[in-house]
Parts: C-alpha cells; sequence; structure tokens
C-alpha cells in the first residue's frame, strides 16, 4: 500500500516531493495532479478544508479503483503557530486534528458542532506514528487546528487558545484530509512547518522559504518511518 500526502498549494507539495529520491510520475485525477515518488504520492488539493477533503476522497478513490490503496494519509504544509511554544521555522506534528470553527455563534459564545448534537470536531492521529514522527524529526507534538478563516488579531488568537488550550498550530486543510481519510477507512496524520505567528498580520515577518526546507527536511526524515509504519500497520491488519 502507499502513502498519500495532500498539500494546499503546488510549492508545499514540491517542498514534500523533493524529500524522496527517485523518478517522478505525474498522474492525473479530477482537477488535481498526482506527483509520485517511490511509495508517496503527494497531491496539491487546494486550499480550505472543503477543497481538501474533495481532494482527498478523489485519490483515495482513484487508489481503491486502480488496486493500489493507500495505508496511510497525510495532510502537509505550513501554517502558523502559538508562538513561543513552536517558533518560525520549526516543525509540529499533530496529536489532534481540530476543527476550531465548525458549529454555532451564540449569545454564550461559540459552540463546537459536536455540542450542537451532530458531526465531529476532531480526529485523533495513531499515537504511535505520531511518537514515532516526531522523534525522526525533533517537531513539538500537539493540537492543530484547522480554520476557514486564517487568525488575523491578538483577540481571535487568544479566542482559540482558550477554546483549545495547548493548540499549537493553525491551518486550513488538516481536518478536512481528516474527514475525508476517516470515511474512507485509513489513518491520518498532519505536518506542518512554521511560516508565521497565528495573530495580527505581519507579512514581512513571515518565513515562507524557512518553512518550506524545513518541510522538506521533515519529510526527508520520517520518509522511512511513514512507509515502515505504513507497511507494519498493514501486514498487521
Amino acid at each position: 500500500m502507499r502513502v498519500l500526502v495532500v498539500t494546499a498549494v503546488p510549492v508545499e507539495r514540491d517542498a514534500v516531493t523533493r524529500a524522496f529520491g527517485g523518478a517522478e510520475e505525474q498522474l492525473s485525477l479530477p482537477g488535481a495532479e498526482l506527483h509520485r515518488r517511490g511509495a508517496f504520492d503527494v497531491l496539491a488539493g487546494g486550499a480550505g478544508p472543503a477543497a481538501a477533503a474533495a481532494a482527498t476522497a478523489f485519490a483515495l478513490a482513484s487508489g481503491a479503483l486502480a488496486s493500489s490503496p493507500y495505508g496511510l494519509v497525510v495532510s502537509a504544509g505550513i501554517g502558523g503557530a502559538f508562538t513561543p511554544v513552536t517558533p518560525l521555522g520549526s516543525l509540529v506534528v499533530a496529536d489532534g486534528i481540530v476543527a476550531a470553527d465548525l458549529g454555532a455563534e451564540t449569545a454564550e459564545g461559540f459552540l463546537p458542532v459536536t455540542a450542537l448534537g451532530f458531526g465531529r470536531d476532531r480526529f485523533a492521529p495513531p499515537p504511535a506514528l505520531v511518537r514515532e514522527v516526531a522523534a525522526a524529526t525533533g517537531a513539538a507534538t500537539g493540537p492543530v487546528l484547522t480554520v476557514s478563516t486564517v487568525t488575523g488579531t491578538a483577540e481571535r488568537a487568544g479566542a482559540l487558545l482558550a477554546a483549545h488550550p495547548g493548540a499549537l498550530a493553525e491551518a486550513m486543510e488538516g481536518f478536512g484530509v481528516a474527514e475525508a481519510a476517516a470515511r474512507a477507512g485509513v489513518p491520518v496524520l498532519e505536518v506542518r512547518a512554521v511560516s508565521n505567528a497565528v495573530g495580527p498580520r505581519d507579512r514581512d515577518a513571515w518565513r515562507i522559504g524557512d518553512a518550506l526546507a524545513a518541510l522538506t527536511d521533515a519529510f526527508g526524515a520520517s520518509a522511512s518511518v511513514l512507509e515502515g509504519w505504513n507497511s507494519h500497520e498493514n501486514l498487521e491488519g
């Protein structure tokens, strides 16, 4: 079985594929393109949870129809972090993938979708895999929040931390990827390289280049873990 890595945009996809050796093959999917190297298929699925979920679902279905199913899905890319716990240029591996703004606003405050009596707002990646990837990459572990609107104020950053104590980072795709993976019965992981701080937008302070380089390093360091874990889990299953 193969490993599917889903990013938002091509520059993130290319940062991931640079970590893997061997020749690259490109495969067409509806609305997207897979870049295949070895056991890894890397897909730029689009920004936001809806696009990420749709692209992941298409890829998972295509793999199953081609008798080349995926044994692991990884949501990957750059993201904002709740510094100083996770400084710019560092790595985060999610031990919880959380939909931070899926729910309802009320006079008493925000209610997550679970409080409304339906849906779910969190996925937990396999703890052993989280530990192994974190050890291989030197990443911090903790909740990563999925948001549809990137945080741009100190007030919103504070509200997110109050609602999700211990959150390390935010991004826009992890929960969508996890939702699609869960419906296909495939385990999921989220890996983020920190490009900016969550809070007031200061583009001059962002370190996108450093974060992309860290993303490449992360997959270079963890490729054997991901591929080995994937094979082991499927053999055990």
